[in-house]
């Protein structure tokens, strides 16, 4: 199918391209496999789909290598992934008139195929992680010296960085890696305190990126910050380390998205429903207007949302000293996230 490869080209260079790629290619392999690489935009119908559900869900997913490789069933929430992109190659097509029709499948909705997470740290957990950073300790009997735990310590400071922001911020993953005290990204204004997660030329897409106001904690390490906050790309195998140590669920119920759900989860019930729609806006599940672009200046504009937020890392700081007031390693690099 050109189809598909037109659509890769239409998506290279897009932040999504990395999440698109191998969602293409894992219905190209369906195609080879069942000796289909020539059909037509046109014979992509439900059952070829069908056929499609089935082979994925005999497909193991395998991460890692050598000691790291691990084998998992696919989740039916990533074989859709792939449909999805699919029906979105083929009325790509049909939008630069490459083909008569639009498709002719649907995809799957979420709530059919996933099963989202139900577990949520409380602020005791959320401790321990930040202590895990702070404070290494080997987990057998002979202790680290401590020249062998500061290296560690500074090795764990780009995983102790994302749990400040996504504590801070409730952010998604791409978020917090993609933030910056650069004032050219215009990310964080010190006047009004005033942090936009969503950087200047940046179109924003339906997973919204909104302005929220600085808890205060936050502020003082942006003054000591230059350039990107989180300094690595991806957290994931330092976060994974982590699960290990703290003996947190596996089986896809935790992971760095945990850190957004959790703070969702302690902040609601101190806001009450009436006040929740701040927390919707701190989560960039509902927009504000025009005017709010402004807002962040006011002491109102997420104010409930923002001191409970400050209590919460308060309460964090006061079981894990130095969370947010602990000062940084003298050198961080982009090692900063390796599996220790």
């Amino acid at each position: 199918m050109e189809a598909l490869a037109d659509y890769l080209t239409e998506k290279h260079g897009t932040e999504c391209f990395g999440t698109v790629r191998p969602r293409i290619a894992h219905f190209q392999a369906f195609l080879e496999e069942k000796n289909k690489t020539s059909i037509f935009c046109g014979d992509v119908d439900e059952r070829l789909i069908t056929d499609f559900r089935d082979w994925s869900q005999k497909k193991k997913v395998v991460t890692g290598k050598g000691k790291n490789r691990k084998i998992r069933q696919r989740a039916l929430g990533t074989t859709e992934g792939s449909v999805r992109q699919i029906i979105a190659a083929i009325n790509l097509a049909y939008k630069h008139k490459n083909v008569k029709f639009p498709a002719k499948v649907q995809a799957l909705k979420a709530e059919e195929v996933s099963k989202s997470p139900s577990y949520r740290s409380d602020v005791l957990e959320l401790a321990m992680m930040f202590d895990y950073c702070l404070n290494p300790k080997r987990t057998t009997q002979k202790r680290w010296s401590p020249k062998i735990a500061s290296k560690v310590r500074t090795q764990r400071h780009s995983l102790l960085r994302f749990l400040q922001f996504s504590v801070a911020t409730w952010c998604r993953l791409d978020a917090a890696y993609d933030f910056s005290v650069d004032p050219s990204r215009k990310q964080w204004d010190p006047l009004a305190k005033a942090i936009s997660l969503n950087p200047a030329n940046r179109v924003q897409t339906k997973k919204y990126r909104p302005v929220i106001p600085a808890p205060r904690q936050i502020v003082e390490l942006f003054r000591d910050s230059d350039g990107f906050f989180v300094p690595v790309k991806s957290v994931r195998k330092a976060f994974e380390a982590m699960q290990d140590e703290l003996c947190l669920p596996r089986d896809r119920e935790t992971g760095p998205k945990l850190i957004r759900r959790s703070m969702a989860n302690l902040v609601r019930p101190m806001l009450g429903e009436t006040q929740w729609p701040q927390g919707k806006l701190m989560m960039g599940h509902q927009k504000g207007d025009i005017s709010d672009l402004y807002a962040p200046a006011r002491p109102d504009y997420m104010g409930l949302a923002m001191r409970a937020t400050e209590e919460i890392i308060d309460q964090i700081e006061a079981l894990a000293p130095g969370a947010f007031t602990g000062a940084s390693p003298e050198i961080t690099t982009a090692k900063g996230a390796v599996n220790v």
